[in-house]
């Protein structure tokens, strides 16, 4: 049962080809720097934030691009009917067992596609630029427990997949919506017990000053906060941070030990203050619906993808390689909807430093945090604008300059150079 390439594929192709093309031709050719950002930064600064840049887009779209290229093939060319005929033929003819076969070839080579790009940009490119504190062996260890909770999730995940598309064939897109809308939820609420320990040590905070600043701020935001943990991040990276995690009985703040090593009190304060304007403002609970909606969405579309790419009638079981064509369509998908996505997440990301300033009254600290954030982790202070509309999640660090200016009117010279 080959696959056909149709209409609706094409439609899905063309905005994810045209994206990569100008993601890619700005990546090569980021333009002209905005003057601005001299107000701020030294050329030194600016030509190694990006040239850091330029090097993590290209690995970026390079790995989507070899990506997308080896399912297309997979799909198109005609290996995935004949993985799914060998998998038949070693699994004697198993249903589930030649789906499962399907499943882990597929699994292997994609991790094997991505690997030259992961261990590039995720190791490499992070030494090289003082990002990266980790050995190579324990980047390694990560990785593979990483790659074997995928597994393991992913193998349950695909079992469920095809039950759901042969028990409803007229509405599992529903149902299959309804399935992993569920596991959105869950995964929020179990990942800071249950999968985040597995890579990092968590603490309770113990400096009485960091506590009774944090605790003040919960008490300006209405948030109640029972975890105020600090996270061993210098393990693995010089970056600093901080984030709300969980839902309900697992709710926790968690700080990054670098920030409390590296930032001054009150910018680790309107760190945390960023982070609670988040919960008050209702984005994690907002991130979710929207997550829920473009998932019924999607699912919805994969329906149609499915119904006009496979020859499937009602009373049959979709073959194993529909698993493949799955997949492509979910990294098409995602990619293609990727300025969508941004685009809400930085009004977000705008909203939430707006409303820090009224917890910390000191927009000069959160003024100081995005300039020490932005140098220290050399974010490009003037990205390329298909590039910041594309891909950016967060506003750039001269809008973020000028949010924080709007709200409090605060002047250049206010800011240290």
């Amino acid at each position: 049962m080959q696959p056909r390439f149709n209409a609706l594929w094409f439609i899905i192709l063309v905005p994810s080809a045209m994206f990569s093309l100008l993601y890619l031709w700005q990546a090569v050719f980021p333009g002209k720097i905005n003057p601005d950002v001299f107000n701020y930064f030294t050329s030194q600064q600016v030509d190694a934030a990006r040239e850091y840049a330029r090097v993590a887009r290209l690995f970026f779209i390079g790995s989507f691009l070899v990506q997308a290229t080896f399912l297309l093939w997979l799909v198109f060319g005609g290996p995935a009917v004949a993985i799914y005929g060998w998998a038949q033929e070693v699994s004697g003819g198993s249903y589930r067992g030649g789906i499962l076969l399907v499943f882990f070839v597929v699994w292997l080579a994609q991790r094997a596609v991505n690997l030259p790009f992961q261990l590039y940009g995720d190791y490499f490119l992070q030494h090289r630029w003082g990002f990266l504190t980790q050995t190579m062996g324990s980047w390694w260890l990560d990785y593979i427990k990483m790659a074997g909770l995928d597994l393991l999730l992913s193998s349950l995940g695909v079992l469920m997949f095809f039950w759901i598309i042969n028990r409803w064939h007229g509405s599992w897109w529903l149902i299959g919506a309804s399935f992993f809308s569920l596991w959105l939820v869950v995964q929020s609420y179990l990942w800071p017990v249950a999968v985040a320990p597995l890579f990092n040590r968590f603490e309770p905070a113990r400096d009485p000053v960091l506590v009774a600043d944090v605790r003040n701020l919960s008490a300006k935001a209405g948030l109640p906060v029972d975890k105020i943990l600090v996270m061993d991040a210098s393990q693995r990276t010089t970056r600093a941070n901080a984030y709300f995690a969980g839902l309900g009985k697992t709710k926790q703040i968690v700080l990054y030990d670098t920030l409390l090593r590296d930032y001054p009190r009150d910018e680790v304060e309107a760190v945390v203050a960023h982070e609670m304007a988040h919960w008050r403002q209702g984005h994690i609970s907002k991130g979710l619906a929207m997550g829920i909606l473009g998932s019924f969405l999607l699912w919805g579309i994969l329906f149609l993808v499915l119904r006009t790419t496979l020859d499937v009638e009602w009373y049959m079981h979709y073959p194993a390689h529909t698993w493949i064509v799955a997949l492509l369509f979910f990294l098409l998908a995602s990619f293609a909807s990727s300025p969508l996505q941004n685009y809400f997440s930085r009004r977000m990301e705008t909203e939430a430093d707006r409303v820090s300033i009224t917890l910390t009254e000191n927009p000069g600290a959160a003024l100081r945090l995005q300039l020490d954030l932005a140098k220290k982790n050399l974010s490009d202070p003037s990205p390329p604008s298909f590039i910041r509309w594309f891909s950016y999640s967060h506003p750039a660090v001269l809008e973020r300059i000028n949010t924080i200016r709007g709200q409090r009117g605060i002047i250049i010279g206010d800011i240290p150079s």
